[in-house]
């Protein structure tokens, strides 16, 4: 007996969940109202639209990592020469954590440190010899100007013993002195002609030797510029190296904690981007966590974030039993603005102070977003609405009689939907079994429980 009780109890749930699901139903009947009443007399639950504060939440799973983490690798090869933090330890921005033993790098520095002091030299050297080349133009010019001025003692020489050759050379044809005094004078004549051309040719001498001076001051000039080109080469190769000395030294990029440690002291480790390059150690900011949360598609279009604005983003609250009160609040604070082409969903992040570390990366959570929230409107539920061609409609009793009212939906919160159109509130409106009812039909309202 009781075995049949509960047989027919589950058919007696199982009929009313038939007839009062909570989808919203295609009309049964015309959508007319000329229709023509059916003569049975039908009971429905019928009361007026309720007006409440409707709130659209979905509820996802979220997990937590760590706001910043970054894996340490070394730049060089070489041998630990130490570690100076373990797991779970605290660092700060720019504490060394790992020191690499490589001495080769300080040698090269100090190679090119010689170098460096060889190309100083070598500046300093051409710029002697343009010093020198430049005085020697000097000179060279002085000798000019001295020769130019013996050119013209010279000439005067020459114009002189020239105008007395030609006067004695007219006494001897005369008679009046003896050829030996014009033989006297055509010599001195012609040691005045010589004298002249020395002069002339002393200015060709120092002429050239001014051409070849400034041809040894540009080339004094031009090997200054070339000493200070290697200068400038040795003091990059100087900052170069003393820059690879510095990745003897692995510091942390940022406060955080030393989240996993791969090595100890005399390990041989391989360079960043070689194929068995492993991290030595793991630094993560944990003081602030990131919880991201996939948002379905039907849902995505909801989610507003705050994007760096403290009092902007929806409300979400984080549920974890690993918190003091099992739950906090916090804002979504980005989205990827795109759906994953794999998932369909959203990818929402929530950034969360986590100083007293109580969220752990790697941790799940259940997240509870309230995507919408609408203040005093309408609502219906969803078994009172009726899909038909030309829109939906709600049944709408008046003087005992079934009347099809267009309605406009707004938000739709679980059973309930805002009204926004085509009720002002004093209606009486069927509850359950909307789609069952014709227009017309003649029904009798039994109150609500």
């Amino acid at each position: 007996m009781k075995n049949s009780l509960s047989i027919a109890s589950v058919l007696t749930f199982s009929l009313l969940l038939a007839t009062g699901g909570c989808d919203i139903k295609e009309s049964a009947g015309p959508a007319d109202e000329g229709a023509v009443p059916a003569s049975s007399l039908d009971r429905v639950t019928a009361s007026t639209p309720i007006k409440k504060t409707l709130q659209l939440f979905t509820d996802q799973p979220g997990r937590v990592v760590a706001f910043e983490e970054t894996p340490i690798l070394s730049k060089l090869p070489g041998y630990v020469e130490s570690v100076h933090f373990d797991i779970g330890d605290k660092v700060s921005k720019g504490q060394v954590v790992v020191r690499i033993h490589a001495p080769e790098y300080k040698d090269q520095l100090e190679q090119k440190r010689g170098l460096l002091g060889q190309a100083e030299a070598q500046v300093k050297q051409a710029e002697a010899a343009l010093v020198a080349a430049e005085a020697v133009s000097n000179s060279s010019m002085s000798m000019i100007a001295q020769s130019k001025a013996g050119v013209g003692r010279t000439e005067a020489e020459f114009a002189r013993w020239e105008s007395e050759l030609k006067r004695i050379q007219q006494l001897v044809s005369k008679g009046s002195v003896t050829p030996k005094l014009e033989d006297e004078t055509s010599s001195k004549f012609q040691s005045a002609d010589a004298a002249r051309k020395e002069a002339l040719a002393m200015i060709e001498s120092a002429e050239a030797r001014q051409r070849e001076a400034e041809a040894n001051v540009l080339t004094a000039k031009a090997d200054i510029e070339a000493a200070k080109a290697k200068l400038k080469v040795a003091q990059s190769d100087i900052a170069q190296a003393e820059t690879m000395l510095t990745y003897t030294e692995l510091t942390a990029p940022f406060d955080g904690f030393v989240t996993s440690r791969n090595v100890d002291t005399g390990h041989y480790v391989q360079p960043a981007g070689s194929s068995n390059a492993k991290p030595l150690l793991t630094i993560s900011n944990v003081s602030k966590v990131r919880v991201f949360v996939n948002v379905p598609e039907v849902e995505a279009a909801w989610v507003d974030a705050g994007f760096g604005q403290s009092d902007a983003g929806d409300v979400v609250t984080i549920i974890s039993p690993s918190l003091p009160a099992g739950k906090i609040e916090a804002r979504v604070t980005r989205t990827s603005l795109q759906l994953d082409p794999q998932s369909r969903t959203l990818t929402a992040e929530i950034d969360i102070n986590n100083n007293e570390l109580k969220l752990l990366p790697g941790a799940f959570v259940t997240t509870k977003m309230l995507l919408e929230q609408r203040q005093d409107v309408l609502t219906l539920p969803t078994t009172a609405l009726v899909k038909a061609a030309d829109g939906t409609k709600c049944c709408v009793v008046v003087d005992g009689k079934i009347q099809h009212w267009p309605v406009e939906l707004g938000l739709r919160a679980g059973d309930d939907v805002e009204i926004k159109s085509g009720l002002e509130g004093s209606e009486k409106v069927v509850l359950v079994r909307a789609g069952s009812l014709q227009v017309g039909q003649s029904v009798e309202i039994i109150a609500k429980k």
